[in-house]
């Protein structure tokens, strides 16, 4: 029943399942969709069921199981007649990366990068649970809810320029803390500052090739320079958030007579009270894990400069993974207003958007793509060609192909990190078994992923980044 229209482009007809009111696009090449699971397929379908969705239910080439809506999917939704739903978003609400560069080279660090990661292992908290060393009030926490990556800047931890390179500036417009729960304020407070655990990580790399000598220039990135590369999220607070909204949606499903063909797809009207507050409670979310990755990046560079002096460390860019967004987009010679979804995918926009950040605005904006603690890493740059197909999104990952609890019966601890030692890279985490569960066999290929947008027009290829160090919760 999928059938292939183009080259990496797979399509579920109408039809497939009952209420489709859009066809599935899978963006995937032929062998990394005999890694796609059955389920995932079905959740592509399951999405395309719901009201006001335009063109199509989408899934990108790291696609994978994930709650409700597909990791790696894409769905946008009128503003009139469409939904919003956390399954669409995720648990970890703005998880997301963002790539520091250095004027380092690889020779200059790798002499160091043992004791180096052991200080950025010790100096950043990670793990499940992690507490910061940060102490904030009840009010600065709200702060942060509303602005984002700009409070922390604001008490030290970095520059305005930080904030031009990060998508939304590092605040995404109608947060409401009022719909933050207590709990959810009580399990973010301690954790602001944390790394967290699972996928998230710190690491140190360097570019080892460059695929575009022009736009990497105007990222500032050159071949055998040192970057760092920090992926985490919304810790606690956004996985409560997420938690408490679902209850409300679940109730607004029978509320508003919504037929769903699976329950995780809890969702509301948009413009109904109950669609409203959660977009005010994820916005709240991504605020605080921009913030987060701010104080991160901020303590990163305090490391460095131990190591290297006055070693200057500017933000290429920060991306969000799983957020939802209000994008203006044409539909069939129409600029709509649309709720867009990317869970587990990335933002991808050109040159024509206004939204790139003026340094960048005459090529398109930075997609950083991490690999796993073993594979490369890479920076692509936004096309516009991804508004015509996706809504201007691209992958966010390499994909899981194997679930953490295969990986821990197949995997141990002790044998990943051996075996990335031998390959020169430095691990350090808060326990073997996460290492286990990060094996880089539990990925798609890095690379056969990044080739398949880069062959769509989704995104074009920039820089490889080959990891040195990796600091893991």
């Amino acid at each position: 029943m999928l059938n292939k229209v183009d080259e990496n482009i797979y399509e579920l007809p109408i039809g497939y399942k009952d209420g489709m009111r859009v066809p599935g696009r899978i963006f995937i090449s032929e062998s990394l969709l005999e890694m796609v699971e059955p389920g995932t397929i079905e959740q592509v379908a399951n999405v395309a069921t719901l009201p006001g969705i335009v063109k199509y239910s989408m899934a990108m080439p790291d696609a994978h199981l994930g709650y409700g809506f597909p990791i790696g999917g894409v769905a946008a939704f009128r503003e009139d007649g469409g939904v919003i739903s956390p399954g669409g978003v995720g648990f970890d609400i703005n998880c997301g990366v963002r790539l520091l560069r250095t004027d380092l080279t690889v020779d200059e660090v790798r002499p160091v990068i043992s004791d180096l990661i052991e200080s950025l292992f010790k100096e950043i908290p990670s793990g499940v649970g992690a507490t910061s060393r940060l102490h904030v009030s009840d009010s600065e926490l709200t702060e942060a809810f509303v602005t984002g990556a700009r409070w922390a800047v604001e008490q030290g931890y970095g520059t305005d320029e930080d904030l031009e390179h990060c998508e939304e500036n590092g605040c995404l417009k109608g947060a409401d803390p009022n719909q933050v729960s207590t709990k959810a304020r009580k399990r973010g407070r301690p954790q602001f500052g944390t790394l967290g655990s699972g996928n998230h990580f710190l690491e140190v790399q360097y570019v080892g090739e460059v695929y575009d000598e022009r736009i990497a220039r105007r990222f500032g990135l050159f071949k055998n320079q040192v970057t760092v590369m920090i992926h985490c999220g919304s810790r606690g607070a956004g996985h409560q958030i997420c938690t408490d909204h679902l209850e409300v949606l679940s109730r607004a499903v029978r509320k508003y007579n919504i037929d769903l063909p699976d329950k995780q797809l809890a969702c509301a009207p948009i413009g109904t009270p109950e669609a409203t507050n959660y977009f005010g409670a994820m916005a709240a979310a991504a605020n605080y894990a921009w913030a987060n990755r701010q104080i991160i990046a901020h303590w990163t560079r305090e490391v460095f400069a131990k190591y290297f002096g006055d070693v200057e460390m500017p933000l290429v860019y920060d991306v969000a993974h799983n957020v939802a967004k209000i994008e203006e987009h044409m539909v069939d010679g129409k600029l709509e207003r649309l709720y867009v979804h990317r869970k587990g995918a990335t933002r991808s926009f050109g040159p024509s958007r206004r939204e790139v950040p003026q340094d960048y605005r005459d090529v398109g904006q930075p997609l950083l793509i991490p690999g796993s603690m073993g594979t490369p890493s890479y920076v692509l740059c936004g096309q516009d060609r991804a508004l015509e197909l996706t809504f201007g999104s691209a992958c966010h990952g390499s994909g899981r192909i194997m679930s953490r609890s295969q990986a821990k019966k197949t995997y141990r601890g002790s044998d990943v990190r051996a075996s990335l030692q031998r390959e020169g890279i430095k691990v350090m985490a808060t326990e073997p078994a996460v290492l286990a569960e990060e094996a880089p066999e539990v990925y798609k290929p890095s690379h056969e992923v990044v080739e398949v947008v880069h062959a769509l027009g989704l995104a074009k290829k920039v820089a490889q980044m080959i990891p040195l160090g990796v600091s893991k919760g």
